[in-house]
């Protein structure tokens, strides 16, 4: 049995990051993930790596811009206001399609909102990352073990697709402590002729840019990232079903909420009640076949979030709208607890305790 470690989600990160072969971090500090920065700063100078705190987080994201167009693997933290200064640096690397991975351990919002957990920012990774046509891997973790799996994952699918990988953590995810394993088979990082090394006037010169002044070139561009990101929907799609096999009642939540949840379906199975639950673990691409598969028995679509029903939309869309719908929720830093989510599931029940 692999040995573990008791650590706090942030610092599972960015262990699991410098185990994935990620030598130069850049960040800023921002609650709750400054422990990343916090963890780096220590831990990469004793290695050999490159940590460098920003002056901003507009220039943390320029700096990935930099170290990604060489082929190394590069990363950077925040947490929601942050990612929102990062917005025009990650269209910008999914422009030049650059791998790179990018954590956002979320806070409540609007605005400065406050400093605790939330999941308000599910549109803007999954929908809205930066300006233009592009997408983002989001993975959302929902233990410190996948806080780190995820990680090492993130940088895999990264390489593999040449586009930014984002976890989606919240900031419970982030300051909580679980026993963890690091022990990884890390898959070898793929050749990157696209990468600007150097020529020693061995091969023609690299260019990584965004910019297309020619529209049909432009649109191009567009079209094949997308080709690619059709693939990725039908081969990276990564979920969880909870007690799915006979649910009349379905579920959805990712993160802590998902956490949550658990423990009201196995006391709402204790009443009687057949209700399971579907994790997305990718929110991006989102698991549309799992929930077009449960909408096939289950009356009703539980969304359990720390927002106004972001990821509700997403669950209607998937189902085409075939069932009842309820939101069950808690926002502003605010978690629902497993009596909320109980007697939401007894609702959908019609009544029954």
């Amino acid at each position: 049995m692999a040995d573990k470690v008791l650590m706090k989600g942030n610092e599972a990160i960015a262990e699991a990051a410098i185990i994935a072969g990620c030598r130069h971090y850049f960040g800023y500090p921002i609650t709750p993930q400054t422990e990343i920065a916090a963890y780096m700063a220590k831990r990469m100078p004793k290695i050999g790596g490159c940590f460098l705190q920003a002056e901003s987080e507009i220039a943390a994201i320029n700096m990935v811009y930099g170290v990604a167009s060489t082929g190394l693997r590069v990363m950077t933290s925040s947490s929601s206001p942050g990612i929102s200064l990062k917005g025009e640096g990650l269209s910008y690397l999914a422009g030049a399609d650059l791998p790179s991975l990018v954590i956002n351990v979320q806070r409540g919002g609007p605005g400065l909102g406050g400093i605790q957990p939330s999941q308000s920012d599910y549109f803007q990774a999954t929908k809205a990352g930066g300006h233009g046509d592009f997408k983002m891997l989001v993975l959302a973790p929902s233990s410190v073990q996948e806080m780190a799996d995820l990680t090492v994952k993130g940088f895999e699918l990264a390489d593999k697709y040449r586009m930014t990988s984002m976890i989606l953590a919240d900031g419970t995810m982030g300051q909580m402590m679980e026993p963890v394993s690091l022990e990884y088979d890390v898959k070898p990082m793929p050749e990157k002729p696209w990468a600007t090394t150097g020529t020693k006037m061995e091969r023609e010169h690299n260019i990584v840019n965004s910019l297309f002044l020619q529209p049909d070139a432009l649109e191009k561009s567009n079209l094949e990232r997308y080709e690619r990101y059709k693939y990725i929907e039908e081969n990276e799609v990564m979920y969880e079903e909870y007690m799915m096999d006979d649910a009349e009642i379905c579920i959805a939540a990712f993160g802590i909420a998902a956490r949550v949840a658990k423990n009201a379906i196995a006391e709402a199975r204790n009443k009687g009640i057949k209700v399971g639950m579907i994790r997305p673990i990718t929110l991006w691409p989102f698991p549309t076949k799992a929930f077009e598969a449960a909408a096939e028995k289950a009356h009703t679509f539980i969304s359990v979030e720390l927002s106004m029903g972001q990821m509700l939309e997403d669950v209607k869309l998937a189902t085409k709208c075939k069932g009842e719908y309820m939101l069950c929720s808690r926002v502003g830093g605010m978690i629902p607890s497993p009596e909320e989510v109980l007697a939401a599931i007894e609702k959908a029940n019609g009544g029954a305790k």
